[in-house]
């Protein structure tokens, strides 16, 4: 992982705790098919964060880089993880993106709760 990529995801985490969530994970792997950038517990619910970082916007905004290939690739990851923890079918789960952009020099980070919807 990259430097901007580490800060995101500590920028991210710090972000969710501030607002309650427990980290449970991080960088969460699943061979070729992806990764899961943060899991977190909010509630009664687990949340799979995935986060993008942008230090300026010379190729757009954070959120315009999570596709259809990306959100396929998350959810996949994410099944893969509820299955390895036995805990398939017996949890709440939710898709997040933190987009974080700085822009002038100022941070900007959109939370976009349930952010896409995925089969698990």
């Amino acid at each position: 992982m990259n430097e901007e990529g580490r800060r995101g995801e500590e920028i991210a985490s710090s972000f969710l705790i501030k607002r309650g969530y427990r980290i449970v994970g991080r960088n969460f792997r699943f061979s070729k098919y992806g990764e899961i950038d943060i899991i977190a517990v909010h509630k009664d619910i687990l949340v799979f964060v995935e986060v993008k970082f942008r230090k300026n916007n010379k190729y757009g905004r954070a959120i315009e880089s999570i596709n259809d290939v990306k959100r396929k690739r998350i959810v996949k990851t994410a099944r893969y993880f509820l299955i390895k923890k036995g805990i398939l079918g017996k949890v709440n789960t939710r898709f997040d993106v933190i987009a974080i952009d700085v822009i002038d020099g100022k941070t900007k980070i959109d939370h976009i709760k349930n952010a896409f919807k995925g089969e698990i």
